[in-house]
């Protein structure tokens, strides 16, 4: 060995210092390699899911190339010798490389911490909404609803959404603090109808509605919660009346749970169709065109004094 060291120094002109400085970068790497692999083999058996598999393995990559960096450093670079400077480095190299998996963890430490939302909730976040039916160290899972399906109503699809993303998009909770939302329906009457008596029949249909046994508001103490200030106010159905160009557009808007927005809308739809059926005087509108002829219906103008 000394043999080899000797000649190495003169034939290369690498003193002693430095072939200690490779062999000891050769050791590191190969060392890293080993802990990198050991690393990869531990994560395909504990994690299942492909996607968490695949952003862990990167991360994991990363890692163990900044740790490689570090150690080979320390080796070559004096001046990064004291250990205060090394884990001070270890330590920004990991939150670098593992910054999507350590955002995760937090999410999911802050969600059952603060409890934005828990389990069968119903919650929408980042523009896709569902029922909670999971919730895991990196990720929670919705059963989605809405999209191509109206009235709030499943799809099928479970949607995989990671726990860091609660940090940097709006939540909405469906069911949290107040279990029921408002809900409209809109029924347009033609402009010859009597829209006056349309309202009232509309305004006993939903009042029927809401003291059915499907429709029944529970406004309990104990079921309003006591983490917000919640200003109730009117839970009873109102009808509001507008115009638009086709006829007169009259809106109930009731109370109903979030899961019964469309069996709801069901019920009552078929009460006003079979309501207006037997009324000869109210008919539903459509997008009509009405002509004008000049000629036949020309405005008189008002002579001076009349109003």
């Amino acid at each position: 060995m000394e043999r080899l060291t000797f000649w190495l120094e003169e034939t290369l002109g690498v003193n002693q210092q430095v072939q200690l400085d490779l062999i000891e970068t050769l050791l590191a790497i190969l060392a890293v390699w080993v802990i990198h692999r050991l690393g990869i083999a531990l994560l395909n058996r504990s994690i299942r899911n492909i996607e968490s598999r695949y952003q862990w393995h990167k991360g994991w990559g990363y890692l163990t190339t900044i740790i490689g960096i570090l150690v080979v450093g320390r080796i070559w670079l004096q001046g990064v010798g004291t250990i205060v400077t090394f884990l001070g480095l270890l330590t920004a190299g990991i939150a670098i490389a593992l910054k999507d998996p350590l955002m995760n963890i937090a999410g999911w430490v802050y969600i059952l911490a603060r409890k934005p939302f828990d389990l069968r909730d119903r919650i929408e976040i980042n523009g896709v909404a569902g029922d909670v039916i999971d919730i895991r160290i990196f990720q929670f899972s919705l059963l989605e609803i809405g999209n191509w399906v109206n009235a709030d109503q499943s799809t099928g699809r479970v949607l995989h959404i990671p726990n860091g993303i609660i940090f940097n998009n709006i939540l909405s909770n469906y069911t949290q603090g107040f279990e029921y939302i408002w809900n409209e329906i809109e029924v347009l009457v033609t402009f010859e109808s009597d829209w006056s008596k349309a309202k009232k029949l509309l305004e006993k249909i939903a009042t029927e509605f809401s003291e059915s046994a499907a429709g029944k508001v529970d406004l309990s103490d104990e079921k309003i919660s006591k983490n917000y200030l919640l200003k109730i106010g009117t839970t009873t159905p109102i009808i509001y009346t507008s115009v638009r160009e086709s006829g007169v557009l009259l809106t109930i808007r009731y109370m109903c749970k979030p899961r019964e927005r469309r069996g709801s809308t069901n019920t009552i739809w078929e009460d006003i169709l079979n309501a207006f059926a037997s009324e000869k005087d109210i008919a539903l509108a459509y997008p009509t065109q009405r002509f004008y002829t000049q000629n036949k219906e020309r405005i008189t103008p008002r002579k001076e004094g009349e109003v």
